[in-house]
């Protein structure tokens, strides 16, 4: 529960009126709001529906409230931003609990409240911090590092045994050894029925506050950096690198030994080449093999023109 005092304090805002009494418990959309709920209004023309609905505090920035004089409105550089800093204060605290169904090696060590729901499965020699909550059905195999908050959704798999093979001279496989180690660094999130490999002979690494969406693949000895945006169905093959702040849109294709740079935008359906390095904080690649946006839009012109 919190006041519109507190609101304003949590997100750098301005308060039109301080003094409004209200006891805000959620956030909400406009077509659910009541008096105890959060609303942002980022265009004119939502804010116009925000004032008009029952909405206990509204988020907006100065540019399209500063004309009003509405006792709810909190005044903020960015809505979006804002109302996603006091949805995370008003989410429940993760409750320290594991499922009866759950399976946990005795060599495991898990942290302080945490919790581990049906059907999870944590192997032996598994590390994992403190307030992690853990999805229905969530495997991680043995010997996994997890940090602090970590939230992983059901069915996802951590650590399990990489893709590579050597080829015999008969054409037959084997599997070349597949024992390095797996770690996720604290503030991650892992989609639902996501899957990252562990290292080879090495590790392969997750960055702290990286956000994984559901159905991605990680392959081994990948190292993801911090503050990743990594968007549903990418694949990203082994011992490829993506760097700090990177986004990666859905059903992304990397190749082996690619690297994507600091800050670098991959859009939707884009793919990168084995072996291909992608550099340039903000500048946004997109197609097949991926290419900076312009140079993309002016091939596909000169494609619509058949020639």
């Amino acid at each position: 529960m919190a006041t519109i005092a507190e609101i304003a304090e949590w997100t750098n805002g301005q308060a039109v009126s301080s003094l409004l009494e209200c006891e805000i418990r959620r956030v909400s959309a406009l077509d659910d709001a009541d008096v105890d709920a959060v609303v942002f209004a980022s265009a004119a023309d939502a804010l116009e529906n925000a004032l008009q609905s029952r909405a206990g505090v509204i988020l907006a920035s100065a540019k399209i409230a500063a004309e009003h004089n509405d006792k709810r409105l909190v005044l903020v550089k960015d809505p979006r931003l804002a109302f996603s800093i006091v949805g995370d204060r008003l989410r429940p605290p993760v409750v320290a609990a594991i499922h009866p169904s759950a399976v946990i090696d005795t060599t495991a060590q898990i942290g302080e409240d945490t919790n581990i729901g049906p059907g999870v499965v944590i192997g032996a020699g598994v590390r994992m911090g403190n307030s992690c909550l853990i999805g229905a059905r969530v495997v991680v195999e043995p010997g996994v590092v997890i940090g602090d908050r970590v939230r992983i959704q059901a069915g996802a798999v951590l650590g399990a045994l990489g893709f590579g093979y050597a080829r015999r001279p008969d054409g037959s496989y084997l599997m070349f050894p597949q024992q390095g180690a797996l770690v996720i660094e604290d503030d991650v999130e892992i989609g639902a029925n996501s899957t990252i490999d562990r290292g080879a002979l090495e590790e392969t690494r997750i960055g702290a506050g990286t956000k994984i969406d559901n159905l991605v693949h990680i392959g081994h000895n990948c190292r993801i950096g911090r503050n990743v945006i990594i968007a549903a169905q990418t694949g990203i093959s082994g011992s490829s690198v993506v760097e700090d702040g990177a986004i990666l849109g859905g059903q992304v294709g990397m190749g082996e030994h690619a690297t994507v740079g600091p800050g670098v935008i991959l859009g939707g359906g884009a793919g990168v080449l084995s072996g291909k390095k992608l550099f340039g904080a903000g500048q946004v690649f997109w197609g097949r093999p991926a290419r900076p946006l312009k140079q993309y839009l002016r091939d596909l012109a000169r494609l619509s023109r058949g020639r």
